[in-house]
């Protein structure tokens, strides 16, 4: 196995689900979209740059993704928490996603790749 199959299949419900659902919306989002193994966690890239990583909140153990171009991103849904250089969309993996404002979130994160 890899390290990102051994990531995710050593997760415990609910947040293995949730960690599986971001990986496939995340994927599928654009076909320039490629999923690497960096800095010991699931690291998404767009066109070979740096996208997004999730990850899960120290505290809560809540699943986020954190997007690398997202200081601009002013939305209530976005943490910069300790962070300085990016901000995250916390996910409560006992609810839904809000799968309507994580795409918005992507969209206006990936407007500042082009």
């Amino acid at each position: 196995m890899t390290d990102l199959e051994n990531f995710y299949n050593s997760l415990e419900e609910p947040n293995k689900s949730c960690f599986l659902f971001l990986r496939q919306f995340i994927l599928e989002f654009d076909p320039a979209m490629t999923e690497h193994w960096k800095w010991k966690l699931p690291f998404f890239y767009y066109n070979k740059k740096p996208f997004c990583y999730i990850w899960k909140d120290k505290k809560t153990g809540f699943p986020y993704v954190c997007f690398t171009q997202s200081l601009h991103i002013n939305r209530p849904e976005m943490e910069l928490g300790d962070r300085k250089k990016m901000k995250a969309f916390i996910i409560n993996p006992n609810s839904d996603i809000e799968v309507k404002t994580l795409k918005e979130i992507m969209k206006e994160s990936l407007s500042k790749f082009d």
